[in-house]
This record gives C-alpha cells, structure tokens and sequence, in this order.
C-alpha cells in the first residue's frame, strides 16, 4: 500500500504521531507531525509515547479517519514503511511503546467509529540521545510531501508552497 494515502485519508481525517523525540527513529512521529501539521487540512496530534491520554479529545473531534504513525518492527529495512490495519500489526511486528498501537485502537474503537490505520515505519535505532537515522529521515521527507499532496491537493515542498 505504497502511496495510497488518497484513498485512505478521506472525510475528516486526524493524524496522530506517537513516539519518543529522545529515541533516534523512535521520534518519526512527533517530527512527522511538527512538518506537517501547518500544511495540511486534518488534525495533527503529537501524542508522544502516551496516546492513550488522547482518546477523549480524538473521540470528541469525530473523525472518519484516524491515521496512527509510529516507530513498528516489520522486518523490513531502515526507512520503509507500510499502511497497516490493527490485525495487520499483531502480524507484522511490535512498536517501540510499552502501550502497542493495537491496544490504542481498540480504546479508539469503542469511543468511535472511524476507519484507522497505522503508518509504521521501520526503524533502524532507537536508542536513546540518538538521532534519527538516514534512512528513517529521508522516509520522513517523502512521506510528509506525499501526505500534504494527498490531504491538501497541493505540493509542497521543503516548506513552501507551489500554489
């Protein structure tokens, strides 16, 4: 599910990052919230490593759409990524959080009916002090452009806008 960010991201859409900025890769999240939460028309949540603190207030906004992304062991190399749903998690790996994203969408699931995936990406290091990895930051410029070109309709990039 490469780049199908289009015909998943419909209707009101939230975006939650989940991770620790102090754990190299483990840090996608949150930084792939913070580049693009000004860009784009949906709901961007940092949710650090504690999402669950967050159920009230995504329940309360209604979303059709909920996309989680974070840090998930795939066995696949440093940097790639895929589209998952919640059985496909229990499948493919485990995440870098002691609360796994399964047991966060369930909470989801019984406050609200949306359709959500998890954007996992494949980590290479997530020690803590470290930084992101190659890899794992140039996933993290391409992802952000093609989910502000999915949500928004327009291209952007490094920061500016081609209107």
């Amino acid at each position: 599910m490469k780049n199908n960010f289009k015909d998943i991201l419909k209707g009101k859409v939230v975006i939650v990052g989940i991770g620790n900025i102090l754990r190299g890769d483990d840090a996608f999240g949150p930084v792939f919230i913070e580049k693009i939460k000004e860009h784009i028309d949906a709901i961007c949540i940092d949710a650090g490593n504690a999402p669950e603190n967050y159920v009230g207030k995504i329940a309360k906004l209604k979303p059709d759409t909920i996309l989680i992304v974070d840090a998930v062991h795939l066995d696949l190399k440093p940097g790639e990524y895929e589209i998952l749903g919640k059985n496909d998690i229990n499948k493919s790996g485990f995440t870098t959080h002691t609360l796994s994203p399964v047991m966060f969408i369930e909470y989801l699931e019984k406050e609200i009916d949306a359709n959500i995936y998890i954007l996992g990406i494949q980590p290479k290091n997530t020690s803590f002090g470290e930084e992101i990895s190659g890899n794992v930051a140039e996933t993290l410029k391409e992802l952000s452009e093609l989910i502000i070109e999915s949500i928004s309709g327009k291209q952007e990039y490094a920061g500016q806008k081609n209107n």
